[in-house]
């Protein structure tokens, strides 16, 4: 028979506490904050201290259980008739599992209906932690949880119902939320159903049924790749735009224009593409008191034009490029290659990535140029590109960033696209933001012939068909060109008359393939002799016909005499050894 009981356990004695005894034995008396007086026994810790022995406010239940392990469980009751409540049901449950009636884990799952649901997603969570995750996964995973929690009702896992959620998605559909988010809340929901099974929380998972949503068919952001032209238009803007801004010209507002709250009448003039290179030069004249920060807006220039060309070249992702540091490039290898840290690499790898030969020049010119910044006095400052200032740090060469990538490179990103004169989407409907130079990436290595294998390989993906048809715009493709590269193919009378030839000069179903060409044929029967090959072909192709057919004879590899048929006039002309072949020129 199990019983029911209230722990006791110890703490700390509190402060200004009087210790007296009574009938052989310790106690401590202490007034809380708060309240009357208390009084509990004392005892002696580990330590050799002083504690006070505290009884808990709830019964806990002893039995044991279907397998005849005692277990000790919290009841949360602090009535002892409700506590036995409890006990009688833990152990009914004990007699079903000894009869086989239900399962162990049918048992164990029984023990997590009363945890509600929030325990369950805050232990989930650190199941991912231990798994290594990323804290922007873990961020997502918990907000979207939170929201399908509140939304549904789901209090307990018992309240976990497929229609419910069903319910919740149709509801999401109508506010406009894109597929791949509502994608996004199912699979959370999944996943966290499937380690409740794992955990013996739960027999099966009511989502797993739960259809997705075609995110083909509602895809809200398209990225598009940039073109060579482009790419070159915005490396030119982001070099000298920093600086520019402080040469932009004055623009005098109407005075319509300039009533109600903003009363200014003046403003600066946009940077366009044609005239950034004089704003440059007027920021110069306007800095050249200011030296350290005109040479600072500079190398900031220099920076963000890396920035952009070190991600259309090598892939690497906003966060990749941000945590690289100096110690995992190797400049000096031949090729230079960097290697991603598996921490930070999405795919947790920890790739290496050939760096080309024009970059890594770069590179090299812009690590040298940080370590002499890097050796100025501690009190220069430098300016961030958020416009603050800060001293150099003292990190390692080693753990150096190699840029100092800017959290809002989206919006720095999106000025530099209005200055060079892209458009931000296209006729297409399809965005350029800072991932789509990721894009331009994998769509300039398909231009370019790489086989899809090796584009696979450089984009660091898991399928090719995500580097293929997601990271390929297929505007950029050069189709005309592959299409001109086809083989030609004969009409059926000139097929029929190629035929013929070939028939006469005893070449049947031989003639050489433009695929896989035929150097030296096996003639099942003898070469003809050149006159009687001459006088068939001009049988059957009179002097009306504008084609020219050069006839070869069999023979050693001395030049031998060759005939050829010219708008129905027979020439002779030399000629090296050839297969006994014939061609109808078009």
């Amino acid at each position: 028979m199990g019983t029911v009981y209230k722990k006791t356990f110890t703490k700390p004695l509190p402060a200004g506490a009087e210790i007296f005894t009574r009938k052989g034995e310790r106690f401590a008396r202490w007034k809380p904050a708060k309240g009357k007086a208390r009084t509990a026994p004392l005892t002696v810790g580990k330590n050799g201290t002083d504690r006070i022995v505290v009884t808990a406010g709830t019964y806990t239940a002893k039995y044991r259980d279907g397998s005849g392990v005692v277990q000790e469980k919290a009841t949360g009751c602090r009535d002892k008739e409700a506590a036995g409540r409890v006990l009688t049901d833990l152990e009914r449950r004990a007699e079903l599992v000894k009869a086989k009636v239900i399962t162990v884990a049918e048992d164990s799952i029984a023990d997590h209906q009363d945890v509600s649901i929030a325990e369950h997603v805050k232990a989930y969570l650190i199941k991912l932690e231990a798994d290594e995750t990323s804290a922007d996964h873990r961020a997502n995973v918990r907000r979207c949880l939170e929201r399908i929690a509140n939304a549904c009702g789901f209090g307990y896992l018992t309240d976990l119902k497929r229609e419910a959620l069903e319910k919740y998605l149709a509801s999401r559909t109508k506010q406009g939320i894109s597929a791949r988010t509502r994608n996004l809340d199912r699979t959370s929901i999944i996943a966290f159903c499937n380690w409740c099974i794992e955990t013996d929380r739960l027999l099966i998972n009511p989502f797993v049924k739960v259809k997705r949503a075609n995110e083909e068919a509602d895809r809200r952001k398209v990225r598009r790749s940039l073109t060579e032209d482009e790419l070159a238009r915005l490396l030119y803007v982001a070099h000298l735009r920093p600086l520019a801004e402080y040469g932009r010209e004055t623009v005098h507002k109407s005075k319509q224009s300039a009533k109600g709250k903003n009363r200014a009448t003046w403003t600066a003039k946009p940077l366009a593409f044609d005239t950034i290179a004089d704003a440059a030069g007027r920021a110069r004249g306007r800095l050249k008191g200011n030296p350290e920060f005109l040479a600072d807006r500079e190398r900031l220039g220099r920076e963000r034009a890396m920035i952009y060309k070190a991600m259309v070249l090598t892939g690497l992702r906003k966060k990749e490029l941000t945590t690289l540091t100096t110690g995992q490039l190797d400049l000096d290898a031949n090729p230079a290659f960097l290697t991603l840290d598996a921490a930070n690499e999405k795919n947790r790898e920890g790739n290496s990535i050939p760096i080309r030969s024009d970059l890594a020049a770069d590179l090299r010119g812009w690590l040298k140029e940080s370590v002499e910044e890097a050796h100025k006095p501690a009190d220069v400052l430098s300016f961030t590109s958020a416009g603050k200032t800060e001293t150099n740090g003292a990190a390692s060469p080693s753990d150096r960033p190699i840029f100092r990538v800017p959290r809002d490179l989206y919006r720095i990103l999106d000025n530099d696209l209005a200055a060079a004169g892209i458009p931000k989407t296209d006729e297409r409907g399809r965005t350029v933001d800072v991932h789509a130079l990721r894009h331009s990436f994998g769509t300039l290595l398909s231009r370019a012939g790489v086989a899809p294998r090796t584009a696979q390989a450089a984009m660091r993906h898991s399928s090719l068909d995500l580097t293929m048809n997601t990271y390929t715009d297929p505007k950029l493709l050069d189709v005309a060109e592959a299409i001109e590269s086809l083989p030609n193919l004969p009409l059926r009378c000139e097929v029929e008359t190629n035929q013929a030839v070939l028939s006469a000069t005893g070449t049947e179903d031989k003639s050489p393939s433009k695929i896989a060409p035929v150097l030296a044929p096996k003639l099942d029967k003898p070469c003809k002799s050149l006159s009687s090959v001459v006088k068939m072909t001009a049988e059957q192709y009179p002097e009306e016909t504008s084609q020219a057919i050069v006839v070869s004879a069999c023979g050693d590899k001395r030049k031998q005499p060759s005939t050829t048929l010219v708008n129905g006039c027979l020439k002779e002309r030399e000629t090296g050894f050839e297969p006994a072949t014939s061609s109808l020129g078009s």
